[in-house]
């Protein structure tokens, strides 16, 4: 096997004012005792302020890596980043590689600079406490909020993500809701910390028309407040709610560019297939 370049200091990079993310020649390796995968390589875009950014691909593609990537998770599930950059510019305009960020860092990163909604809600809400009990104590916790306080932000958040009596929902279990009321609330409450970036791991997945609808409505309203970064198999979804669109395929980009660009003149003929249904 041959040798891996590892990822090395940089010097801060200028990057343009609404830009917020520049992935550089990122590439992300799994290793076992059996074998080795090259999950991700040579991965290259940037996400503007505002936009809402679709990373489209089949399963195994490489575009879910690539987001745990932007929240340096890889590394929990056995991967490692063995090249690349990953510049970030911090709500307080700081800039910071993200590939070569101590954990520290990354711990005040995370929630405060980029959320992550994972694809199974109940992995990030509590099953023995109520749904206004949990976000209510995290608000207490990281904001120094009283109870009173905490709860009328809860509120806030709850209506900002377009929940129905959202009173009523204050007061069940996680279990008692739906899969889209349950979308809604883990989204709800990714916004304790008010993060600048967002990404949404197949955020319709499992749910009916109906609560996929709600979802994407609701992606488009909170793009006025938080840029966008949403992994899905499905690539008319992303022509309804992103701007700019990348298409994965084996670990690699195949294509990437505003999203109307790409469904009426895509450049390479993997991209039309996969747009038409023809591909396999």
């Amino acid at each position: 096997m041959t040798a891996t370049k590892q990822p090395s200091a940089s010097s801060v990079i200028a990057m343009p004012e609404q830009r917020v993310v520049q992935v550089q020649d990122l590439s992300v390796r799994f290793a076992t005792s059996e074998r080795v995968v090259d999950a991700v390589r040579n991965l290259s875009f940037h996400v503007d302020r505002g936009e809402t950014l679709a990373v489209v691909g089949e399963s195994g593609s490489g575009k879910s890596v690539t987001s745990l990537a932007l929240m340096r998770l890889v590394e929990h599930g056995g991967g490692k980043i063995v090249a690349g950059h990953m510049h970030l510019r911090r709500r307080n305009g700081q800039m910071l590689d993200l590939v070569n960020a101590s954990q520290a860092a990354m711990r005040g990163v995370r929630g405060a600079d980029i959320a992550m909604i994972f694809q199974e809600p109940m992995t990030s809400l509590n099953p023995v406490f109520t749904v206004g009990e949990q976000i209510a104590e995290s608000i207490r916790l990281h904001q120094g909020k009283s109870a009173s306080e905490a709860k009328a932000e809860v509120l806030r958040m709850l209506e900002l993500v377009r929940i129905p009596e959202a009173r009523r929902v204050l007061e069940r279990y996680p279990h008692q809701l739906s899969g889209g009321m349950r979308k809604r609330v883990s989204l709800a409450q990714t916004f304790i910390n008010g993060p600048q970036i967002l990404l949404m791991d197949e955020p319709c997945s499992a749910l009916d028309p109906t609560s996929t609808r709600v979802i994407e409505e609701t992606m488009t309203e909170l793009r006025k407040e938080v840029t966008i970064v949403i992994v899905t198999h499905n690539m008319q979804q992303a022509g309804r709610v992103s701007d700019r669109t990348g298409f994965f395929l084996h670990g690699e980009l195949v294509e990437y560019g505003p999203t109307e660009e790409m469904f009426t003149r895509p450049k390479d003929p993997r991209t039309e297939a996969y747009i038409t249904g023809r591909f396999g």
